[in-house]
């Protein structure tokens, strides 16, 4: 048969451990070309990225030559890998080996041309930036020389053009986390301490991830969490309901972040920015949580307080009244004039009553015979026990109205700085969203 008498033919006197050319100064020139099939994962941590390519060689033997007509027209015949010579070809990035599957042989044809395809699963050290996770593009290179021939011994040469190299997603796996973006490719000479120049090929492997998972899993919860809290400031501050309510937020965000922490990436150089976004987010529930237990400490005071401060007064429900919009900034006023002017008329009252123990009296009795007079002594005594009695009741009552007032005073105080920490609280939450989702935004399209 042709192919064993071929083979018998190649074979026989072949010296695989020589380079294959006649003329020893003549370079091998090694084309190689590569084509992604999947990335199989990226390892964050370790900065270990495992990809799945199919890998292919090109060069010349040119003691793999013979005349197709002596062999029945053979022009092409498989060879096995292990009984030619095969280039010394490896991927510099290399930290541990894949399980690849054999292929056993090479392709030779009759001008002595030779084809190496394999698929390769290659594990490669990769430098892998997450700040931007999970809207992050990583490019991560693969570097093809000969580990120990040098330049002049073999080069090498890209087997297609580079833009066909670059956009071909042929062959591409394109369901997984992953997108392959383009593979650029580069040429250059390597050379260590002055010392002979080695050839080098360089892919370089530009992936995005897909960050629709990571943003229904992590992101809204997290929005949905911030919105709650804004609508807690809705709640009236003089009732506790608030502070347990924000408390629980706090404790739910808590354990939102114990659960997703599995799924950030960790490395020991950097932080992603969603992680920045989580750590922000929760000390913004703590901000807000003892805003509101500050407030609600205002708004309940305790009698024998002071009065607020005519500055406290002035800054708050005055100024931060207009500057808020505040309606009915005029009404807590109004109502305390009124009482004041109240408690003044009683007090005139009291001062006469006072002054003139008789004054209930009818004129015409006090000019009545002198029998009487001790009667009537004994009846002012009793009259002014009794008006003693209810002074006293009317001076308690008009003091627990000054505490009401300082209550109501402070009341007022709490609700307006409420309303003032709240929008503040609002600007910075809107401002913080609104600056990560347009970097966001501006990585995604990138």
């Amino acid at each position: 048969p042709a192919l064993r008498r071929l083979t018998h033919y190649l074979l026989a006197h072949y010296q695989k451990g020589t380079r294959p050319v006649r003329d020893w100064r003549k370079t091998t020139n090694v084309a190689i070309d590569l084509m992604v099939y999947a990335i199989l994962s990226v390892d964050e941590k370790n900065q270990v990225l495992t990809t799945y390519i199919w890998y292919r060689q090109h060069w010349t033997d040119e003691f793999l030559r013979w005349d197709p007509a002596r062999f029945d027209n053979v022009t092409q015949i498989s060879l096995p890998v292990e009984s030619i010579w095969v280039p010394d070809i490896l991927i510099n990035e290399f930290v541990d080996v894949g399980k690849s599957p054999p292929v056993p042989y090479v392709y030779v044809d009759h001008h002595g041309e030779v084809q190496n395809l394999k698929p390769i699963q290659v594990m490669t050290a990769c430098s892998l930036d997450i700040y931007n996770f999970p809207f992050d593009v990583q490019n991560c290179s693969l570097t093809f020389t000969s580990w120990l021939h040098h330049i002049r011994d073999i080069n090498l040469s890209l087997w297609r053009q580079p833009e066909l190299v670059k956009f071909d997603r042929s062959v591409f796996m394109n369901q997984g986390e992953w997108e392959l973006l383009y593979v650029l490719s580069h040429f250059q000479e390597f050379s260590v301490k002055s010392s002979d120049s080695y050839a080098e090929m360089k892919f370089y492997v530009v992936i995005r991830r897909r960050p629709l998972f990571y943003t229904v899993s992590l992101l809204l919860p997290s929005i949905f969490l911030m919105v709650m809290d804004i609508v807690g400031f809705y709640l009236p501050p003089n009732s506790g309901e608030r502070v347990s309510f924000k408390i629980t937020l706090l404790l739910g965000y808590s354990v939102f972040l114990i659960i997703v922490s599995d799924t950030l990436p960790a490395t020991a150089v950097g932080t992603p920015l969603i992680g920045i976004y989580f750590v922000v987010c929760m000390a913004l529930l703590v901000i807000s949580l003892t805003e509101t237990i500050l407030i609600v400490r205002l708004v309940h005071k305790q009698d024998l307080q002071p009065h607020v401060p005519a500055w406290v007064k002035h800054l708050l429900l005055e100024q931060a009244t207009v500057l808020l919009c505040i309606r009915d900034r005029t009404k807590f006023i109004q109502s305390r004039t009124q009482s004041m002017d109240i408690s003044g008329q009683v007090e005139s009252n009291d001062s006469t009553a006072k002054l003139n123990p008789y004054s209930c009296e009818d004129p015409r009795e006090r000019e009545a015979s002198g029998e009487a007079r001790p009667m009537l002594a004994e009846g002012s005594l009793l009259t002014l026990g009794v008006l003693r009695e209810v002074t006293a009741i009317r001076r308690f009552l008009e003091k627990r109205e000054e505490f009401r007032d300082v209550a109501r005073e402070w009341l007022q105080v709490g609700y307006v700085l409420d309303v003032l920490l709240f929008r503040a609280y609002l600007v910075a939450v809107l401002a913080y969203s609104i600056t990560l989702g347009t970097l966001w935004s501006v990585w995604r399209d990138v």
